[in-house]
């Protein structure tokens, strides 16, 4: 689920807003939406007396967000900005003795090492490497920095640049393959690998310590500096790579390996038992024992996560939280090593447990919100946690899960100029009988007394979650600002509730979902009389925009209108177009040669005949996940069949629409009203000379003519009507009037981290769904 924030826009209308509140507050919309700084990459100094981490900001006239270091104390004194650079800055480590932050800069046009004395002075390049460092961790002494950079295997950096730029010297552009992956993601292979390296503080050559290894460490397309650590001696590195030749593109067997970092000697694989995945190592703080992230079904990306427990560094394993039905995702070890810290996702939050290492008894410790990154020192625990109702800030709290502390409020400000609707969770009997979780955002400013419509968003993945997030491309608010009421259904195949109610959705993508949906959006309406169940439209992107195809043939007559972004029209073809192919064998049942019916059995391209809402259809050009014919096809088949669509087409975007969030927050600033009232009446569409519809909003203010020739109330499908906005409807000569403008606003997405897990969120490295590497993000 990958749509923009911006394309709220596109299906929303002006409401009459509470002039009231215009002095001090307006509305959220998605310009704030994209304009909020936003919290990463926490680190707490050895001290435990200060938090170094992220902060990226909107930078409007370059067209860009910034990143730059902060520091915190961990009382929430203090807070100051400690790198200003036109480059990004991220990704802060402490030295060993907590008095230098080392982190990533692009300053210098390359991603490099460089450091920081607190003390005093400039920051100094550590790494002048031939190629880019996409990540990096300090080895226990400080001495040592293990990182990572893409290079042919078997070549040094230095050879691999050159080799690089004698092919950008070529004439001739063709490429062969021989094998899968010959995509991946938005990326076409051209035979480098991510590697670890290993090269000395004060100066050295790289080392790679997996050099002949065909197989990425990190993992593509996310892996970051959590797949890889080094051993608590500092001689060795253990990292997560899938090395299973030309299986990889239907295989989910990530390994940890561990390997010398002089590369003397190979790599050895350290879980070879397991055909499953295997990630994220954590060595506990005396260095005896190593945790990690593992699953027991192969081919099967979103299985459950279970924290494995090995004697470092030759001893047994044990399985710690077997009887937790839960998906562990990040992990931080206590200060003393008895107990393991993790986030999970649960009952429509992404929450942080604490489980005692002896008897994997596990207990809530921050139960409310999207926590991540959680860090431990002492005998407290800081996060960050967002929610519904604001971007993340960073926390703290006892071990024990007393006397949480707030520690920063770098949003604060923007906040309390804004108007947010207030969310809530209800629950109601989905497919099976079983209780199936919600959330609702309301409308701004709501009124008990009037209708507004609905906007029913459905999440990808499919095994993800549409929770309590403040997420930076899906985010309900968007929608609450413009009038609408958000409606977000956890259906069977969603996580947080349970391994048996994930796996649910296996073999059955257009059953029990789409009957919780059916059933849980009428149980919203019934729930909220206030919500108008003659104006709703259905929305998702991934899964979801499967899902709105699955719809638009299943269940016709139901929405006013409809937006699929990047979603599979034909199940069959979409097999054969896609790169990570252990995910269609597993939702589906094998290949399509094998097991035909698993892909006809709830396939939308057979279903197109029923077809007749209208429909916007997004994707982008450097989706290999969904690719970009299944857009075409999609809005081909509307089209041929007369139906109201349009086609929102990204030739530089990918299964996420990430950049240009700047071009985003002025595409809608131009298709705004200014200030906090705006005013508006129901969309008119009109016939344009090309036959093609041309929805037009009217403000009072603009000049646009009443439109008597449009005063049937059929039109107004969707946008919030006032006493002040007569109705439009669908007409043969309803003209816009001068000063109209499209209904619509052409833009790009915001830039931000993942948010509920989406139809591949997170690839077979499984990125923790409250990843903030942001990603993405989700």
């Amino acid at each position: 689920m990958r749509l923009i924030p911006a394309l709220a826009l596109l299906v929303t209308g002006f409401l009459a807003s509470d002039c009231a509140h215009a002095a001090d507050t307006r509305p959220f919309d998605v310009r704030d939406l994209v304009a909020f700084d936003r919290l990463s990459e926490p680190a707490v100094s050895p001290d435990g007396k200060l938090l170094v981490f992220t902060v990226s900001s909107l930078d409007l006239e370059a067209n860009k967000r910034r990143a730059d270091l902060w520091l915190v104390g961990t009382d929430g004194a203090g807070l100051r900005q400690l790198t200003r650079n036109t480059d990004a800055d991220t990704h802060g480590r402490w030295s060993p003795d907590g008095g230098t932050v080392y982190f990533l800069s692009t300053r210098g046009g390359s991603s490099q090492v460089w450091r920081l004395p607190l003390a005093g002075g400039e920051a100094q390049q550590v790494t002048a490497l031939p190629l880019d460092v996409g990540s990096f961790v300090l080895s226990p002494d400080g001495s040592k920095i293990a990182l990572a950079m893409e290079v042919f295997p078997g070549t040094t950096p230095a050879a691999t640049k050159q080799r690089l730029a004698d092919e950008a010297a070529r004439q001739a552009t063709g490429r062969t393959y021989d094998r899968l992956f010959f995509r991946h993601w938005d990326a076409w292979a051209d035979g480098r690998r991510s590697h670890v390296f290993v090269v000395p503080v004060a100066g050295g050559e790289p080392v790679d310590v997996m050099t002949s290894m065909d197989a990425d460490a990190p993992s593509k397309p996310f892996g970051g500096s959590d797949e890889y650590a080094f051993t608590p001696d500092g001689k060795s590195i253990v990292f997560v790579a899938r090395d299973v030749g030309r299986s990889e593109a239907w295989s989910t067997n990530l390994d940890l390996f561990v390997a010398p970092i002089d590369g003397r000697d190979a790599p050895r694989k350290l879980t070879a038992a397991n055909p499953a995945t295997d990630t994220t190592p954590v060595f506990s703080p005396n260095g005896k024992t190593l945790a990690y992230l593992a699953m027991q079904r192969p081919g099967y990306e979103a299985d459950r996560l279970r924290i494995v427990l090995r004697a470092w560094p030759h001893g047994a394993e044990r399985v710690l939280t077997e009887s937790w039905d839960r998906s562990a995702g990040e992990l931080a070890w206590s200060s003393d090593g008895s107990t393991i810290f993790a986030t999970a996702d649960h009952l429509g939050n992404h929450a942080l447990f604490a489980i005692d290492v002896a008897t994997g008894k596990v207990r809530t410790v921050v139960g409310a919100g999207h926590v991540t990154a959680p860090r431990v020192h002492g005998s407290r625990v800081y996060y960050l946690v967002d929610s519904l109702r604001g971007p993340a800030e960073l926390h703290s709290i006892h071990a024990e899960g007393s006397s949480a502390r707030r520690l920063t409020h770098v949003n604060d400000g923007r906040l309390a100029s804004l108007r947010l609707g207030e969310p809530e969770q209800f629950s109601f009997k989905g497919a099976n009988a079983d209780t199936v979780y919600a959330w609702i955002v309301k409308p701004v400013d709501l009124d008990p007394a009037k209708k507004y419509p609905v906007a029913l968003l459905i999440h990808g993945g499919p095994q993800g979650s549409f929770g309590d997030q403040f997420h930076y491309r899906w985010n309900p608010q968007t929608y609450a600002g413009r009038g609408y009421a958000a409606v977000m259904v956890d259906f069977h195949g969603s996580t947080g509730y349970g391994q048996a109610f994930t796996d649910a959705i296996n073999g059955d993508w257009g059953g029990k979902p789409l009957e919780d949906l059916q059933k849980g959006l009428e149980a919203a309406l019934a729930k909220y009389p206030w919500m108008d169940g003659e104006r709703v439209a259905a929305l998702g992107g991934s899964y979801g925009g499967y899902m709105v195809n699955w719809i638009a043939g299943q269940w016709p007559n139901r929405f006013k209108c409809l937006v699929t972004h990047s979603g599979n029209l034909d199940e069959r073809f979409a097999y054969f177009a896609t790169e990570e192919l252990w995910f269609p064998e597993w939702e589906h049942g094998g290949t399509p040669w094998e097991n035909p019916e698993g892909y006809a059995k709830h396939n939308p391209v057979d279903l197109v005949k029923n077809w007749k809402t209208p429909t916007l259809v997004i994707h982008g050009a450097k989706d290999f996940r969904v690719v970009e014919t299944g857009g075409f096809a999609t809005f081909t088949a509307l089209q041929r069949m007369g139906i109201p669509s349009k086609f929102l087409y990204f030739p530089d975007e990918n299964h996420w629409v990430l950049g240009s969030s700047a071009r985003s927050a002025t595409g809608a600033q131009r298709h705004s009203s200014p200030g906090a009232c705006t005013f508006v009446t129901c969309r008119c569409v009109t016939e344009s000379a090309s036959g093609t519809a041309s929805p037009y909003r009217r403000s009072p203010e603009s000049g646009c003519p009443a439109a008597p020739a449009c005063a049937a109330a059929a039109a107004c499908a969707l946008a919030p009507a006032s006493a002040a906005s007569p109705a439009s409807a669908t007409a043969a000569g309803c003209a816009p009037g001068p000063g109209c403008v499209p209904d619509h606003a052409p833009g790009t997405s915001a830039s931000g981290h993942a948010g509920p897990s989406t139809h591949r969120h997170r690839p077979v490295a499984l990125r923790p769904s409250g990843w903030q590497g942001q990603r993405p993000a989700c």
